[in-house]
């Protein structure tokens, strides 16, 4: 509706006429005696015209909405004042003419003030007393009240801006008569209804429709905004919802239908249907926060929503401020977890791990590419224990437990899966040893690269003599392999495949700790728990970190899932991100939402990463030298993708890891007590109860309807290298074959198994490999057991022992594994 266009004349009129009032109104207060002279007429006519014309008005308090990535499921609302201001269009029309019914019958006729009503309520007032006093304030006057209250920086000016005075009502009729000026009678009654408390913490129309009615307001019937329109003016007494409140919300409703046929807004035949109408309200108060979210499980991703929103400064320099910003902007987040990814998370963590159960199965789900969140989900109730109704069990920590100290299962509102709160996280395993390869690849070796893996490797790691882990009678680290077996030679593939510790630990040594641990800060790695910090803080306390490579080091799911995902993104680091959309009240588009990337690893180390990750979960690499050991081999027919990932176990199997990844997503999941790290529990892995279904089933499920996009294969070069011939030493002796395989620039290594050939015993029977392999590469000479035989076959290197037990820190001892 257009701006009215004012007469001057009717202008001056009322600023003289409330003038007038004013100095009777002010007289009769303090002096009634005189309260009819022209003396006090005059004074309040100078008075009036005195007071300020200027409203500031600010924006009420907003209600933010929270959905999912299909900007459609509702996942929280967050708010200090439950309220959405909406256009006049979204109000229906029976709402618009019920509260001017209720309220103000003239409101379309009066300049902003009644001047028949603040003279009728005068006279009524002088000659009834306190006990029948009547308001004169148009609807126009009760917005400015709103406005001043919610525009009030201190709470004294609050307290001014609704205290029963002559002074507010004077303050309120002059604004009111600017505002007139200012804004079309439908602007004002849209904000008065934006405005407006309805009870039940309802604040403006549109709440009020959805906690009442359970509606959006342009939906309103006569009866519904009858009862609406006359709650307004007595909002805990005429409420619906209580047993007291209920009749007199119904004559009130029943009276403002009558009105609406005074104004001619209905037909008498209209009213007396909504007036036969039984009355029903829902009730519905609107959710607030996280522990209200929508679905109990997704509390866990709205609270790292929560945390993150609380760290960003574009929302305000203190987290008071940013706060502020959530619960009352009126923001519409559009999140960045996917219903299906999530759903399948949910359902994967309960089926491995009851609530009530003491491990933890945590399982993070990430976009590569664009650091997305898609899905949190852990095997707890998101929401706080009640310490005068406890339901949570003591706590698995038996120090704890004796003290008579709760756990935090089945409730609980820790950030498990992200950290924060004094969680730093929980040991990887083996999974680490994808930062090893990737130190590799960026010094130039390549996947083709060969070890002989011994049983136990003597590093020169310094560590505590008295520490299991240390080589008896030494301080050097030695850690072992599974079973106490020889791993053989092998190459990064097959090492990886089947988590052979005594690879990666002298790979490290040969690329430096210092480059392994930057490579998995970089990739996104954090380094939360204080011993780890101390270690990651330089490069010559990384030196010594020789346990790193076996995942010593506490992570939590997120920061696994996403550095795996950096992979699978060709090296672009993309820093984890809960949303994918965020609009103010207007509607504008924030560019907090975008995601915030870089490049941190080369495309082909990357690609030639994730192609040595595709051997451990069942996928074949680019070359298919797996070998024959895969510690997570289901993965990829269960998944029916291209996958890539590890498993990872620590020390007595106090945690257990996996990651599983396509292109569209990587999945991270750890099982942990976070009550008692050092738990007596042993974590499965392959078990219905254990890590890795609840990883690979998540994958399936988010990968449903999904298209099957396949890895890209890294180059020939990153991944066989600089490949040299290697010289013929067949039927020459074992030091004269170890000498001309150095001299070509190999690595010799003689077979401890002899093999029939028609050289003499003793002798040098041939290599393995033969014909071409990488310079620096491990070569093994075959020795003849005579009998002439034939010439020996090629040795692929296919390991020789299974996944074990990665050691502890340097210094904590315990037999090391995949």
């Amino acid at each position: 509706m257009r701006k009215r266009d004012h007469n001057v004349l009717t202008n001056a009129a009322s600023l003289l006429v409330c003038g007038l009032l004013a100095g009777v109104v002010v007289a009769a207060a303090a002096f009634p005696a005189v309260a009819m002279s022209g003396l006090a007429a005059k004074a309040g006519a100078k008075t009036f015209g005195a007071l300020p014309t200027e409203l500031t008005v600010a924006r009420a308090p907003q209600i933010s909405y929270l959905l999912a990535s299909d900007g459609k499921t509702p996942l929280a609302t967050m708010y200090d004042e439950n309220r959405r201001d909406v256009k006049l269009a979204d109000i229906s029309v029976p709402m618009q003419k019920a509260i001017i019914a209720a309220e103000d019958h003239d409101f379309y006729k009066h300049n902003g003030v009644d001047l028949n009503g603040v003279a009728r309520a005068f006279v009524n007032n002088q000659n009834e007393g306190s006990a029948g006093r009547q308001g004169a304030s148009t609807l126009t006057m009760q917005y400015v009240r709103l406005a001043i209250a919610y525009s009030a920086s201190h709470p004294a000016d609050v307290v001014a801006a609704t205290e029963d005075t002559s002074a507010r009502k004077l303050r309120e009729m002059r604004l009111a008569l600017q505002v007139d000026k200012e804004f079309s009678k439908d602007e004002i009654l849209t904000r008065y209804l934006n405005l407006a408390s309805f009870g039940n913490g309802a604040y403006g129309i549109y709440a009020a429709s959805q906690v009442y009615f359970g509606k959006p307001p342009s939906k309103l019937k006569i009866e519904e905004a009858a009862l609406l329109a006359g709650m307004v003016k007595a909002p805990t007494t005429n409420d619906p919802t209580t047993e007291a409140g209920y009749p007199l919300a119904l004559d009130r409703r029943n009276y403002v239908i009558q009105n609406m046929v005074d104004i001619k807004a209905i037909t008498q035949q209209e009213a007396d249907a909504a007036k036969a109408t039984k009355l029903v309200v829902k009730d519905k108060r609107t959710p607030n926060g996280c522990v209200a979210a929508n679905v109990n499980e997704w509390g866990f991703f709205c609270d790292y929503f929560y945390r993150w929103w609380m760290d960003q400064e574009t929302f305000g320099s203190t987290t008071y401020d940013r706060e502020r910003r959530l619960k009352s902007g009126g923001y519409t987040v559009v999140t960045s977890l996917d219903v299906q990814a999530q759903r399948g998370a949910d359902k994967a963590v309960r089926k491995a791990k009851s609530v009530n159960s003491k491990e933890a199965a945590m399982v993070a789900v990430v976009e590569p590419g664009t650091g997305r969140v898609r899905a949190l989900a852990v095997n707890r109730q998101f929401k706080l224990d009640d310490p005068k109704n406890p339901k949570n069990k003591l706590s698995s920590d038996p120090a704890k437990k004796k003290k008579g100290i709760r756990g935090n299962y089945p409730a609980t509102v820790n950030p498990l899966l992200t950290g924060g709160n004094g969680i730093t996280g929980y040991q990887a395993g083996s999974t680490f040893k994808i930062f090893s390869i990737l130190a590799a690849l960026e010094k130039g070796i390549p996947l083709g690269y060969t070890i002989n893996a011994p049983q136990q490797f003597k590093s020169e790691y310094i560590i505590s003599s008295s520490s299991p882990a240390a080589c008896k009678g030494t301080h050097f680290y030695c850690p072992t392999n599974s079973g106490l077996k020889a791993g053989g030679v092998q190459n990064m593939w097959s090492a990886f495949s089947a988590s052979i510790n005594t690879y990666f630990v002298p790979l490290q040594q040969q690329v430096g700790a210092e480059n392994v641990v930057d490579a998995a800060r970089r990739a996104g790695i954090q380094f939360r728990a204080s011993n780890d910090a101390k270690f990651a803080a330089t490069k010559e306390a990384a030196h010594q970190w020789g346990a790193f490579t076996l995942g010593v080091s506490s992570t939590t799911p997120l920061d696994l899932a996403n550095a795996y995902a950096t992979l699978a993104a060709d090296g672009k680091y993309c820093e984890p991100i809960p949303v994918q959309e965020i609009r103010d009240p207007e509607g504008n588009k924030l560019d907090i939402a975008n995601p915030r990337c870089e490049k941190r690893f080369s495309t082909e180390v990357a690609r030639a990463a994730v192609d040595a990750a595709r051997c451990p979960v069942g996928d074949n690499s680019k070359t298919s030298r797996c070998g024959g050991s895969r510690t997570a081999a289901v993965v990829k027919n269960i998944v029916d993708a291209p996958v890539a990932g590890k498993s990872g176990t620590t020390d007595s199997e106090k945690t257990a890891a996996l990651v599983a990844m396509t292109k569209q997503y990587s999945v991270a999941g750890i099982m942990a007590d976070p009550d008692w790290p050092q738990t007596n529990v042993k974590m499965k892995h392959k078990e219905k109860d254990g890590i890795n279904p609840p990883v690979y089933e998540t994958l399936r499920d988010a990968m449903k309807n999904k298209p099957r996009i396949k890895f890209d294969e890294p180059g020939q070069k990153i991944s066989e290298g600089d490949q040299r011939s290697i010289p013929d030493v067949k039927c020459i002796s074992v030091d004269q074959a170890k000498s001309r395989l150095k001299g070509a620039g190999f690595e010799p290594v003689v077979s401890s198994t002899k093999v029939p050939s028609s050289c003499k015993a003793g002798d040098a029977a041939g290599t393995s490999p033969d014909g071409r392999t990488i310079k620096g590469g491990v070569v093994t000479i075959q020795v003849s057991s005579g009998g002439g035989g034939g010439t020996p076959g090629n040795n692929d290197g296919t390991p020789g022992n299974q996944p074990g037990n990665p050691p502890g820190r340097p210094g904590n001892g315990g037999r090391p594994g995949g």
